[in-house]
This record gives structure tokens, C-alpha cells and sequence, in this order.
């Protein structure tokens, strides 16, 4: 081509006329075809998709602990990328013409797009094969991969697994059904368990088939998110060689397009579905939005510098979706609120025997899900007091780095007055629901229930501390709540122990003969004693008191309390002869009404 532009050269020069001008002219034109049809063969033969092991061990090469240094992707061979780089700087010298600077983009733009695609489709397939998105197709790990651990997987929420062995641990038991968590306490307690555990272990069970469906999205789109960054700042590498420096921005905003559009088109989606979450009440499925937000959010500083010199519409895309999340995120902690404060009150919902309700597991659990997310749940408050509250408008490019202008104590102290409004909400609700149940004593076995539910979550986890910010007495206050239920229930064994209690009883003489109307008088109470006993016991039998120690408490007071008072009225009329048949009325010893009262709430007994 040098020898055939010399040629023109010369004959321009020297015979402008000359069909031979023409004939080289011709020739040179020809040969500049084959040149951007070579530079179009190379870069179609040659750009190949990037692996998703390739791009995961690009991805967790930040994870790693030693610090190493960054092995640039190698998209093209090395002789090639030489030949196409010659190929480009005799076109942009000698060829004026820009048009393979659009067939590198569409190449370059599919192979990208087909990269993170890829990248997505893998996480799917390995999470219903192994579980563990992590070259599932490779048997053996290959030596030059930098990774020495499978992938962390940022952001995943708690799975029900980890909270069933969670509640377990704290003797706060949870079974997992739709959207809800539903208590595991009360009497079915050991068939439920094992029920759960078959289904959480069942890869296909309704249970794990759409929270692992969601993870695996969450995930997904979190590595996806990851690797546009990584192979975009890779491509523009590799475009600084190719392309010249005054087309370089250009070519890469419009390389990037179709990679950007997808991953921004699938947040919109996140968003969607999240809305929709929203509206069926189903809040646990909005809580993806959550880890995929906070990482959309760290990441932000290096999309920023990635997408440095390309058009301000390309910019907004990321700031447009983190307001998005932000704002729907912001909706669905609102509406929750609300919905914990409007549950209605439903007969056939209430548990028989007055344990936690799954309004009360289902907020707390929500609840805890949010500590995982704090700085985020935070900020989308934040965002939502200083548009809403002081009418400020706020610009998508300020609101997306609202994680980091609103200060971390700011957001804290709303979520902890977010928090302390739901548990507020609760507990109304709760109050509420306990007119339900027709026995007093049963309502307050119910209050006190979910009351020590509450502050049992609430002490172990970090939930209490985020309480403390704006509520310091929040653990006094449910102690003492729970302690006033303990003392309602109590009063239901009066109708009991006042047949026997001593201010009840008339004085008689030692030695003097019991008159008819006595002996009858004390015959009543040992029958009233004895029938009120038995129908406490039956009845409260089928209570639940799920947490042993509350449970072993309150048996131990009212046991205390009945022997005491049976014992002293057993010393003092045992022994009269007030009847003919004392075994139809001393029905029991101290130690067998200690021993009916030790089987309360517990129907194996």
C-alpha cells in the first residue's frame, strides 16, 4: 500500500491526466477495502467472550488478602492486536475514512454485552448444580487462577436456614411459609421443626425454590454490576491502542451502550418487581433491592471514573437507577410500618394457645434483615426526610451519593426512630389482637409472649443498641410490660386459691363439735378448690409458653403461691372431721397440686 499511494503520488505529480493515475487510484482504493476488510475479520475472528471464570477471578482478585498485581485481560493475541493497531493507523493516515472505527465499537460492544450475559447465565446454572456460582464446568481449578477461595457473594440476605438455626439458638424457634416467618413455639413445635428441615433441605421444595431464586438474581446482578466496571475499564485498554486519541471517548460511550442499557434495564426491573412486592405486602422480597443498592453504591466511585468523557446521558444512568432503589426502598419501609400497625384482627389467625404471632416474627425478622443494611436503610430515610419533609428537591446525580453526604449519625439516629416506630406499631397492634381471646389470662399469655419474643430478638442481636440511639428505656420498658402480663395471668388462679385463702375462712374451737352448716361450709371449699384446680389445669394446659426460662418462672411463682396457700388450709382442716368420706374431698397432697401445676403449658405432659 506504501509502494501503490507512492505511485499515486508520483502520477499526480507528474501525469494527472494518465489513466495509469486512474489504475493505481483504483488500485489503492481496493486495497484500502481490503485493509478494513482485514481489520473486520481480525477483530470478528479473534474477540472472543470472556469467560465468567475469568471475570469472577477479576472480580475477587479485590477480596484477595495479598496485594496482587492486576494481569490485564488479554482480548485480542498479541500478534494480532499489533496487526490491527498498523492496520488502524495507515486507515486514520492514509484512509480517511472513520468507518472501521464503528466496526470496532459493534464487535467490541457485543462481545461485551455477551460477556456480562454469559457471566449471568452462569450464576444460574452453578446455583442449581452446585450451589456455588464457581466454575462449575472447570473439574479441575486451574493453576494460573488467582483465586484461592470461592467468590464472597456481597450483599446475599440471610437465608431461612441461617435463621431457623438462629431462633433455635436463642430458643426462639422460626418456620419459614411464603413471605412470613411463622413461629415455630407452642406445641407442635418438634413436627414443624422436622417439617421445616425437609423442605429447607428440599432444593426443590416451595420454600427454597424462591429465596434461592432471589439470592441467586441478587447475586447475579451485584457480579454483573461488578464486572461491567472491570471489562469496561479492560476495553477502553485496549481501545487507547486501536482507536485514535480524539475518537477515543466517542467510541467508547457507544461501545458500552448496549452492556449499560441491559444492566440499567434489569435494575429497572429490580425496581419494578420491588414496587409490586410492595403493593401484595410481600416485603421480604423487597428487601433485594437492599444489598443490590449498597453495592450499586460502593461501586459508584469507579463507574464514575470509568465513564469519565462520555455524554452526560450515559453519566445519569447509574445516579437515575440508585434513586430509583432509593426511592422504593424508602416506600417499602414506609408501607411496612403501616402495615404492622393495620394488620387486622382475625379470629381464625390468632394462635389457640396465646404463642407469638407471625405478625410479631415476621416484623422483628424483617427488622433484623435491615441490620445487614444500615448505613443503606439509613440513607434512603435520609433521602426521602430532606426531599419530603423540607420540600428540597434533590438532583438523581446528589441523592446517589446520599450514602455518603448524609452523615452516618443523622441516618442512624432515623433509623433507630424508624425501628422504635415499628416496634410502636407492633405493640398496639398486639394490644389489639389480645381482646380477641374471651380469657384475660390467655390474653396476657399472648402479650407476654410476644413481648419476651421482642426483647429476646431485640438483646440478641444489634438491634437493642440501634433502639438505645433514640429510645435509652426501650429494655426497662419491656420488662416491666412482660412482668405486668406475668401478674394479669396470676390473677386467674385467685378464683382457685381464694376457696382456701385464710381471710376467707371462719375460726372454729378445737374440740367443739363442727356443726352441720361447718362441715358443709368446708366441704365447699375443698370441692371449689379442688374443681377449680383441675379446670385451670385442663384449660392451661394447652397454653404455650415457648421460652423455657419465662415458662420454668412462672410455674415455679404459681407454684409457691397455691402450695402455700393448699398447704396451710390442708394443716388446718386435714385432720377435722368434717365429712365421712375425706378422700371425695382431700383429693390431693401439697406435692401432687406442685406437680399438676409443673405440667402447665405443655400438652405432652
Amino acid at each position: 500500500m506504501a509502494k501503490i499511494q507512492k505511485a499515486v503520488e508520483y502520477f499526480q505529480d507528474n501525469s494527472p491526466d494518465s489513466p495509469e493515475l486512474n489504475k493505481v487510484k483504483l488500485l489503492f482504493e481496493r486495497g484500502k477495502e481490503s485493509l478494513e476488510s482485514e481489520f473486520r475479520s481480525l477483530m470478528t475472528r479473534h474477540s472472543k467472550v470472556v469467560s465468567p471464570v475469568l471475570i469472577l477471578d477479576l472480580i475477587s482478585g479485590e477480596d484477595e488478602l495479598e496485594v496482587q498485581e492486576e494481569v490485564p485481560l488479554e482480548h485480542l493475541p498479541e500478534g494480532v492486536l499489533q496487526d490491527v493497531i498498523r492496520i488502524s493507523r495507515w486507515l486514520v493516515e492514509y484512509g480517511r475514512n472513520q468507518d472501521f472505527m464503528n466496526v470496532y465499537y459493534q464487535i467490541r460492544s457485543s462481545q461485551l454485552d455477551r460477556s456480562i450475559k454469559g457471566l449471568k447465565e452462569h450464576f444460574r446454572k452453578s446455583s442449581s448444580s452446585s450451589g456455588v456460582p464457581y466454575s462449575p464446568a472447570i473439574p479441575n481449578k486451574r493453576k494460573d487462577t488467582p483465586t484461592k477461595k470461592p467468590i464472597k457473594r456481597p450483599g446475599t440476605i440471610r437465608k431461612a436456614q441461617n435463621l431457623l438455626k438462629q431462633y433455635s439458638q436463642h430458643g426462639l424457634d422460626g418456620k419459614k411459609g411464603g413471605s412470613n416467618l411463622i413461629p415455630l413455639e407452642g406445641h407442635e413445635h418438634d413436627f414443624r421443626v422436622k417439617h421445616l428441615s425437609e423442605a429447607l433441605n428440599d432444593k426443590h421444595g416451595p420454600l427454597a425454590g424462591r429465596d434461592d431464586a432471589l439470592d441467586v438474581e441478587t447475586d447475579a446482578y451485584i457480579h454483573c454490576a461488578s464486572a461491567f466496571v472491570k471489562l469496561a475499564q479492560s476495553e477502553y485498554q485496549l481501545l487507547m491502542d486501536v482507536i485514535p486519541e480524539h475518537h477515543q471517548k466517542k467510541t467508547f460511550d457507544s461501545l458500552i451502550q448496549d452492556a449499560l442499557d441491559g444492566l440499567m434495564l434489569e435494575g429497572e426491573n429490580i425496581v419494578s418487581a420491588a414496587r409490586k412486592a410492595i403493593i401484595r405486602h410481600d416485603f421480604s422480597a423487597v428487601l433485594t433491592v437492599f444489598p443490590i443498592l449498597r453495592h450499586l453504591k460502593q461501586t459508584k466511585p469507579e463507574f464514575d471514573q470509568v465513564l469519565q468523557g462520555t455524554a452526560a446521558s450515559t453519566k445519569n444512568k447509574l445516579p437515575g437507577l440508585i434513586t430509583s432503589m432509593e426511592t422504593v426502598g424508602a416506600k417499602a419501609l414506609e408501607d411496612f410500618a403501616d402495615n404492622i400497625k393495620n394488620d387486622p384482627d382475625k379470629e381464625y389467625n390468632m394462635p389457640k394457645d396465646g404463642t407469638v404471632h407471625e405478625l410479631t416474627s415476621n416484623a422483628i425478622l424483617f427488622l433484623q434483615q435491615l441490620l445487614d443494611f444500615q448505613e443503606t436503610a439509613g440513607a434512603m430515610l435520609a433521602s426521602q426526610v430532606l426531599g419530603d419533609t423540607y420540600n428540597i428537591p434533590l438532583d438523581p446525580r446528589e441523592t446517589s451519593s446520599s450514602a455518603t453526604s448524609y452523615s452516618s449519625e443523622f441516618s442512624k439516629r432515623l433509623l433507630s426512630t424508624y425501628i422504635c416506630k415499628v416496634l410502636g406499631n407492633l405493640q398496639l397492634n398486639l394490644l389489639s389482637k389480645s381482646k380477641v381471646y374471651e380469657d384475660p389470662a390467655l390474653s396476657a399469655i399472648f402479650l407476654h409472649n410476644n413481648y419476651n419474643y421482642i426483647l429476646k430478638a431485640l438483646e440478641k442481636s444489634e438491634l437493642i443498641q440501634l433502639v438505645a440511639v433514640t429510645q435509652k428505656t426501650a429494655e426497662r420498658s419491656y420488662r416491666e410490660h412482660i412482668e405486668q402480663q406475668i401478674q394479669t395471668y396470676q390473677r386467674s388462679w385467685l378464683k382457685v386459691t381464694d376457696y382456701i385463702a385464710e381471710k376467707n375462712l371462719p375460726v372454729f374451737q378445737p374440740g367443739v363439735k363442727l356443726r352441720d352448716k361447718e362441715r358443709q361450709m368446708i366441704k365447699e371449699r375443698f370441692k371449689g378448690f379442688n374443681d377449680g384446680l383441675e379446670e385451670l389445669c385442663k384449660i392451661q394446659k394447652a397454653w404455650a409458653i415457648p421460652d423455657m426460662e419465662q415458662r420454668d418462672k412462672i410455674r415455679q411463682a404459681q407454684k409457691n403461691i397455691v402450695r402455700e396457700t393448699y398447704g396451710a388450709f390442708l394443716h388446718r382442716y386435714g385432720s377435722v372431721p368434717f365429712t365421712k368420706n375425706p378422700e371425695k374431698y382431700i383429693k390431693y397432697r401439697v406435692e401432687q397440686v406442685g406437680d399438676m401445676i409443673d405440667r402447665l403449658f405443655d400438652t405432652s405432659a
